[in-house]
């Protein structure tokens, strides 16, 4: 068996703002972009990359899913605790710097963690964890 990620997704709340982020402060291309309105699905992924893409949708739209979990996940990315992104880069403190100078909503800035990796941490304008390594 052979599998590899092809993409993973991470809500919005507003898809001007998260494509903002992801595409001017993250440096990432538009590789789709369907929909209109807040009901937006943006495939985003780093220039030039032809790998692993993140899809940009609005959350809790599953016809499945009930109004009082639509009303949890809606509190927890409020929160910043619904999903988590982490990327890689070969040099932490540069990329740091160049989110940063963005205006992008810092978490904590680099960082050698105690279990070997230094990296630093982002919030996008949907309330999602994004945490960036140096890789090694």
């Amino acid at each position: 068996m052979n599998l590899d990620i092809h993409h993973t997704f991470l809500p919005h709340t507003d898809p001007d703002a998260s494509l903002a982020f992801y595409r001017d402060a993250l440096g990432f291309e538009v590789r789709n972009d369907v929909g209109q309105g807040t009901m937006r699905w943006i495939t985003v992924g780093p220039a030039g990359g032809r790998g692993t893409t993140i899809v940009l949708a609005p959350p809790a739209v599953d016809p499945g899913i009930t109004d009082d979990e639509r009303t949890t996940i809606a509190e927890m990315m409020a929160k910043g605790t619904y999903a988590t992104i982490v990327l890689q880069t070969s040099d932490v403190d540069e990329t740091f710097n160049q989110i940063q100078a963005t205006g992008a909503d810092v978490i904590q800035e680099p960082t050698d963690q105690p279990y070997g990796v230094r990296d630093c941490a982002f919030r996008d304008p949907a309330g999602n964890h994004v945490r960036i390594n140096q890789a090694s």
